[in-house]
């Protein structure tokens, strides 16, 4: 299994994002009109991921997403089958928390799972640039896309 940089996958980035600290709550920023990952906005919405479990394999044919998580911890893994030759397909993890907040964009066509890794549940925050498609999304067991989701 060839375990790269997350940048190193083409057409994914990770986008350090802004925390504001104020009295009684702080502000965390997702995303802005006019930053470069930014395509346009279709939809935003909120997934729950329980401690240890995963939730994989999933691939859009259309959709960008843009991954944040405001609460809990995340491991997110990409996994990347664009070129023909099996040889060049790679593996990329990134973990995403409050403390590591960060802006995980995906595009079209590229595979990702994720697993909750903190003791309590988290919570996902997906802006995506259209509105979910189910004809535009494909799915594969864990068993199809074989990843050691404890490394």
């Amino acid at each position: 299994m060839d375990l790269k940089e997350i940048q190193q996958i083409d057409g994914v980035c990770v986008s350090t994002q802004q925390i504001i600290n104020v009295e009684g709550g702080d502000i965390l920023h997702a995303i802005k009109n006019d930053e470069e990952s930014f395509k346009s906005f279709g939809e935003a919405y909120f997934s729950i991921i329980e401690h240890n479990f995963v939730k994989a394999w999933k691939k859009h044919t259309k959709m960008t997403c843009n991954l944040l998580v405001p609460h809990g911890k995340v491991e997110f893994v990409i996994f990347d089958d664009r070129n023909a030759n099996a040889e060049n397909h790679c593996f990329a993890k990134i973990c995403l928390s409050k403390e590591n907040y960060k802006r995980l964009t995906i595009p079209p066509k590229v595979w990702f799972g994720f697993k909750g890794v903190d003791e309590e549940n988290s919570i996902i925050l997906n802006v995506s640039d259209m509105k979910h498609d189910p004809d535009e999304v494909q799915r594969a067991s864990l068993e199809e896309i074989l990843f050691n989701w404890e490394i």
